[in-house]
């Protein structure tokens, strides 16, 4: 699978702007706030439909603006796929796959397939759960179209239930009720679960040997699952939390608040990791990605790096750059010369200059 091309019109500070990349590792450069970001950025959301930030649509439009759009073409398997995002100020996005509406954007899932790793991901690390059930989900719901509809029907069980919740304080006959949104979010909350230990095992054993080179074998890292509730003790767990549930206006049970862990040994990386240990953790982590993703679908993921060689050391710059021999990538930075200097193929350069783009080929060394 090869991003072919990708034109901007009126999103983030691009008012109109073209690019046409290479199969291998195209370098986005220029200082900071031009817009580097903004391509990878544009990218993801239109193989994901979201922003990787979790920004909403209507700030991805250009200040002044109404309406923005993207139009990437892909090549799976000799076969190019134009696809179109039409995003507004207000109301959905609309997305067409080679010229013809979609109704829903899970037609859309699964068609390109992108590792996003930039610094903010050492919050999967460092930060609060909410960041790692969010990691979970996006790689899972671009892997699996039927954990992105558990998790669609869960999420709209959830709120339908939390909302009843806080009715019930006031009106204590509505209880009764309760039986119908804990059916849907039993239902689809043990799917969840069940997909997601699945997912985390899988990718466990693949960080684990990646880490293991990275530190030389010093640190022995394990991811484990921390589920909110088991399958089988979801129904029990969500019986007797009732009464709390309906006192907090919240529902306290379910995979909306499950974890995971890192531990090295029997340390809990997430807090008691030096900065070092919780980088190495990120990067064994985006590392064992790309492999699950090649292993789970046949191909190699479109690989997205935002600034991630400057928060490296050399020795963890040198084993990034190996790893992503033979995957597409784009790359932003300040400056070619870390590049030049570790003797890294360049295959296309982009310089980036206030949300616009001049194409540069290859660099001379």
């Amino acid at each position: 699978m090869i991003l072919k091309s990708l034109e901007l019109k009126n999103f983030r500070n691009y008012e109109r702007e073209s690019f046409t990349f290479d199969p291998g590792t195209n370098v986005l450069y220029g200082d900071n706030a031009q817009g580097k970001t903004n391509v990878l950025e544009a990218v993801f959301l239109g193989g994901t439909t979201k922003s990787h930030k979790g920004n909403t649509d209507s700030e991805l439009i250009k200040r002044g603006e109404n309406e923005a759009h993207i139009r990437y073409t892909v090549d799976k398997n000799g076969r190019e796929t134009t696809v179109e995002f039409h995003l507004h100020k207000q109301g959905k996005k609309g997305i067409a796959i080679d010229r013809i509406p979609i109704r829903n954007s899970e037609e859309l899932l699964g068609l390109c397939h992108l590792v996003f790793f930039s610094p903010e991901d050492l919050g999967i690390i460092k930060d609060g759960p909410e960041i790692r059930r969010r990691f979970i989900d996006m790689e899972l719901c671009q892997m699996n179209r039927i954990y992105l509809h558990y998790l669609t029907d869960y999420r709209k069980n959830l709120k339908q239930r939390n909302s009843l919740l806080k009715q019930i304080s006031e009106n204590p006959s509505l209880k009764d009720t309760l039986e119908i949104w804990n059916a849907g979010l039993l239902n689809n909350g043990k799917k969840i679960i069940s997909l997601r230990k699945e997912f985390i095992e899988m990718l466990h054993q693949i960080m684990k040997e990646k880490h293991s080179h990275l530190t030389g074998g010093a640190e022995d890292i394990n991811m484990i699952y921390e589920p909110s509730v088991t399958e089988d003790a979801f129904e029990e767990k969500l019986f007797l939390a009732t009464d709390r549930d309906i006192y907090l206006g919240t529902t306290s049970v379910g995979p909306h608040r499950d974890d995971i862990a890192f531990l090295n040994g029997d340390e809990d990386i997430r807090k008691f990791g030096s900065q070092g240990q919780k980088r190495t953790a990120a990067l064994s982590l985006k590392m064992a990605e790309i492999e699950l993703v090649e292993n789970m679908i046949g191909e190699k993921p479109i690989l997205l790096l935002d600034d991630v060689l400057s928060e490296l050391d050399r020795k963890r710059q040198n084993y990034l750059l190996e790893q992503i021999k033979g995957v597409q990538t784009l790359i932003t930075c300040t400056g070619l010369e870390e590049f030049i200097q570790n003797g890294v193929g360049i295959d296309k350069v982009f310089h980036i200059e206030n949300g616009a783009c001049i194409e540069e080929g290859q660099p001379s060394v």
